[in-house]
């Protein structure tokens, strides 16, 4: 179960670095595939700013996980299961489609929440 808790936890990790970086390098793409396409003529340093908040997410988190252990990044993941909660909404408010919404952020949120109990549990 450790190899499995830690696992899934250093690839939910590397998988939001992996988002960040993608808002950073190309942000109309990864916000079309968020769920909420940017605006042509919108502020792209919104769209960075979430690039930056997934990125340092995912550092933090894998951080936690060399340093503090288990216990530490299952408390980190039960908080930031929030974030992906949040975009379930976001995509919902904003005219995004229920199969984002609910297929990508909802169904991360579990994940993450899953996460979160393997590593309790080791």
């Amino acid at each position: 179960m450790t190899v499995l808790a830690y696992g899934l936890a250093i690839v939910l990790n590397l998988m939001i670095i992996l988002v960040g970086v993608r808002f950073l390098l190309a942000p109309e793409t990864a916000a079309a595939a968020y769920g909420v396409p940017a605006k042509a003529d919108g502020d792209a340093a919104y769209l960075s700013i979430k690039g930056l908040r997934d990125l340092t997410s995912g550092v933090i988190g894998l951080t936690l996980l060399a340093l503090a252990g288990a216990s530490a990044e299952g408390w980190f993941m039960l908080a930031v299961a929030l974030t992906p909660l949040g975009d379930t909404a976001i995509v919902l408010r904003h005219g995004g489609t229920k199969a984002v919404a609910f297929g990508i952020h909802f169904a991360t949120a579990v994940t993450v929440l899953i996460s979160a109990a393997l590593l309790f549990a080791v």
